[in-house]
């Protein structure tokens, strides 16, 4: 099993309305084992979110799924995430047993 974190600097003033976004779409996700988290004593405007993954390929099949169900999407501007974070990273951790 694997823990995906991601992380993201909102844009001033943005860090609630990022992380609401990031949990409605997330709820939306088949099987979403996880959290959204908000900044208490970190980096100002932080949120991350962490979810479970079995695999690096069940990883790899996820990511090929949002890809392809956003190139179907009819408009051609950025998903709205975007104009909210400045910086973001990945971090997978494979638990330990």
């Amino acid at each position: 099993m694997y823990i995906v974190r991601e992380t993201f600097i909102a844009k001033p003033g943005h860090a609630g309305a990022l992380a609401e976004l990031m949990k409605k779409e997330m709820s939306q996700w088949p099987g979403f084992k996880g959290h959204v988290l908000l900044d208490m004593v970190t980096d100002y405007n932080k949120i991350v979110a962490e979810y479970e993954i079995e695999s690096l390929a069940a990883f790899e099949q996820f990511m090929d799924y949002f890809k392809k169900n956003q190139g179907k999407k009819k408009s051609k501007k950025p998903p709205k995430y975007t104009e909210l974070y400045q910086t973001g990273k990945r971090e997978i951790y494979r638990v330990v047993l």
